[in-house]
């Protein structure tokens, strides 16, 4: 099996170490185990749950505790509909390699997860690209999905919240993209990893899973609730369709660890408080960086409704990555290149650091602009 390149992951690989201030970040600004431990009241008491662990293979699908406390973070789903992944990351690979076959046809929304689109291409599957635009606001074109979702098209792959537009798509919406799926026979494979980070409201927008028969959500610890740590994630669907993810997850998963699994039940038991934590942290800092790029004259975006990054368009002769590359050489700053998720013209800012991060390297950022204006003028 060949496959592409990952452009993201090769990119944070190559200079998230190297960078003096990591606007690339995609997590909200990451939980010590301390402060998760405070939020639960368990610091004084955590190494008595722990110590007496022997530290063997943990529950194969997932702690029946763990498994319970992700069911209820969905409207219609039990501990059956779980399973428990090695991240996001894990999730959905797992999906892809239990749905898709060479010849199937498979939609995925571009900009989105590469994952989404490479690993079916690499499976042979007739890979349609479903092209989100500014005009659009970000969100898939509707009549260009109709015609693109033929019958007996295997699957549609969504990311909502969107990485890395920050666009939304609220129930109304996803209820427009299931009667599509439902017309054509197709699976909707949901990426839901920024759930919970929404703008307004209690930040939590309707998973697919809740929505159609045929919807898998997939999550993590990592995004919303900063425990990227853990390297926990999960799949939420229909039980048929985790029988046969579970057959192709025991040749390389066979279970997460027992720490992660422990911490992860941990956090979402206190999950309200690290919500409240998270949906300050991105509201907060979302309003610092609309307000940066209004003074902008050399950056626009289409403000984000969610997630935790946003999209910037930029007005200078340079690629993105020779933008990202002399930004990170000349001032320390470190953001994502367009073209890492196959949209050149652009730059990926992570805006959920800390508050000080941000405001600095938002700074750092305005200097450089004025450079590189000042030598075209020149």
């Amino acid at each position: 099996m060949k496959i592409r390149d990952f452009g993201v992951e090769i990119w944070m690989n190559r200079y998230e170490n190297r960078c003096e201030l990591n606007l690339a970040e995609t997590c909200v600004e990451s939980l010590t185990v301390e402060e998760l431990l405070d939020m639960a009241g368990k610091k004084e008491t955590i190494l008595a749950e722990l110590l007496p662990m022997k530290l063997t293979y943990g529950a194969i699908e997932g702690s029946e505790r763990l498994r319970r406390l992700i069911a209820a973070m969905y409207d219609k789903q039990a501990m059956e509909n779980v399973v428990v992944t090695h991240g996001a990351i894990g999730a959905n690979a797992l999906v892809h390699e239990t749905l898709v076959e060479p010849g199937d046809r498979v939609i995925s929304v571009l900009p989105t997860y590469q994952q989404h689109y490479s690993i079916p291409e690499s499976f042979g599957a007739d890979v349609q690209i479903l092209k989100l635009t500014a005009e659009h606001g970000f969100l898939p074109d509707l009549t260009e999905l109709r015609r693109l979702a033929t019958p007996g098209t295997k699957l549609i792959c969504l990311n909502n919240p969107n990485n890395p537009t920050g666009s939304l798509m609220d129930r109304d919406f996803l209820l427009q993209v299931v009667e599509i799926a439902r017309a054509c026979g197709a699976w909707i494979l949901c990426d839901e990893v920024y759930r919970g980070t929404d703008q307004e409201g209690d930040g939590m927008t309707a998973s697919i899973a809740d929505l159609y028969e045929k919807g898998i959500s997939t999550g993590s610890m990592s995004k919303t609730y900063s425990l990227a740590g853990l390297r926990l994630g999960w799949i939420v669907g229909p039980k048929d369709l985790l029988h046969a993810v579970s057959i192709h997850r025991d040749y390389n998963t066979i279970s997460v660890g027992m720490l992660d699994d422990h911490f992860a039940a941990i956090a979402l038991e206190n999950r309200d408080k690290i919500l409240a934590r998270s949906q300050a942290i991105t509201r907060t800092n979302l309003a610092i960086l609309a307000e940066w790029v209004e003074g902008e004259p050399l950056i626009s975006w289409v403000k984000p409704k969610s997630g935790t990054t946003a999209l910037l368009k930029y007005d200078l002769p340079l690629t993105s990555e020779a933008f990202c590359i002399k930004l990170l050489e000349r001032t320390g700053v470190m953001l994502t290149p367009g073209s890492a998720m196959d949209m050149e013209g652009h730059l990926r800012i992570g805006y959920t650091n800390g508050e000080a991060v941000l405001r600095e390297g938002l700074g750092r950022i305005s200097a450089f602009l004025q450079e590189e204006q000042a030598v075209l003028a020149a």
